[in-house]
């Protein structure tokens, strides 16, 4: 066994903890082969309220000191005044600026589009339409009302973005490709396209064919075909595209989300992966919810244990991830998926596997 990585646990809300627990059974030193410490914080919804969001300041400097998190679905309240999102909280106090995504093939699901290689989304995590400021002016309901809402991006995220989307796709084999709609707003959008071409030039071995984000979307559904895709996005086009991308191979709840912020020479220095779908309050209790996004966010949060520690990481990562792929081929799926199995049964098979692993 390799030394000790240390991993902040953020614990959620419904489904979101109920998919956490079970998933965190395949972390167990036995099962995975790694000597992991559990840095568990409670960001479910009333502890937030109890605390006035001081715990998810605490998770986030935890992270900081760790360089790695998991993190549970949680509930955001609607309420002006409430708590708000636990994600922004965290995103800004780890210094995260990049969010990564990969849709990709689910064993014995047929996608509803006709995707074959991966597509990853590469987006910014902060800036763009979140946080900006709004209001309307005007009497209200009349039509002389008018909305606003000043946006911002920041080069350094453009950079970030840029850069770690040509090394995704250095690493996978894959084309760089899409971008923002830059010849309506070329002074906004166009700074990611910028940084996109200076990043092709540092990058001349990676294919790159930078098209409109209309036209990307149109893409989606042709180009995946011939190779894998690397999508650099805004904040708020990359939320959309990401959950397209997701469905377009069956299931959000096929794929996990990653948060990274990135040093000065854009390496990660943190790494906080999570499944991207909600809580599911519908299923709560019945055992049936899809546990596959939070075991990927298991194997994706270790891909990245190098910056903790642990040298086999990135193996027991891979091995998570066969095992979770593995278990859907040979028809161990839940409803969603086409499946019968409870969501305790997936993970009882995704342990098996890798307990076979351990001990062979």
């Amino acid at each position: 066994m390799d030394e000790r990585i240390r991993l902040v646990v953020c614990e959620g809300d419904e489904t979101g903890q109920e998919l956490l627990e079970e998933a965190l059974r395949v972390l167990a030193p036995a099962v995975c082969g790694l000597d992991l410490e559990l840095i568990r914080f409670d960001l479910s919804l009333g502890n937030r309220r109890r605390t006035s969001n001081a715990v998810v300041v605490e998770a986030a400097g935890a992270m900081r000191e760790t360089g790695l998190g998991l993190k549970a679905a949680t509930i955001t309240p609607p309420q002006t005044g409430d708590v708000g999102s636990p994600n922004r909280i965290l995103r800004e106090g780890v210094g995260g600026s990049v969010i990564v995504r990969t849709g990709r093939r689910i064993p014995g699901v047929v996608p509803v589009a006709p995707v074959v290689h991966p597509i990853v989304v590469v987006r910014m995590a902060v800036g763009d339409a979140y946080g900006a400021a709004e209001g309307r002016e005007g009497r209200a309901g009349t039509p002389g009302e008018r909305a606003w809402r000043t946006e911002r991006i920041d080069r350094s995220v453009c950079r970030s973005v840029a850069e770690y989307a040509f090394r995704a796709a250095d690493a996978m084999g894959a084309c760089v490709f899409g971008g923002p709609k830059w010849t309506v707003s070329t002074v906004y959008e166009g700074m990611l396209k910028e940084e996109m071409d200076a990043a092709a030039g540092r990058h001349p071995g990676v294919p790159y064919r930078p098209v409109l984000i209309d036209a990307a979307y149109a893409g989606l559904l042709t180009e995946s075909d011939d190779q894998a895709l690397v999508i650099p996005a805004l904040n708020r086009d990359g939320d959309c595209l990401s959950d397209l991308v997701l469905a377009l191979f069956g299931s959000i709840a096929g794929a996990e989300s990653v948060l990274l912020a990135l040093d000065d020479d854009l390496r990660p220095t943190v790494a906080m992966a999570e499944a991207p779908h909600g809580t599911a309050p519908s299923l709560e209790g019945k055992d049936v919810a899809n546990p596959m996004a939070m075991l990927l966010a298991c194997a994706a949060v270790l891909d990245h244990g190098a910056i903790g520690a642990g040298h086999a990481a990135a193996a027991a990562g891979a091995a998570i991830r066969e095992a979770t792929l593995g278990a859907a081929a040979d028809g161990v799926r839940t409803f969603d998926l086409g499946g019968s199995a409870a969501t305790s049964e997936v993970v009882d098979e995704v342990v098996r596997r890798l307990r076979e692993r351990t001990t062979t």
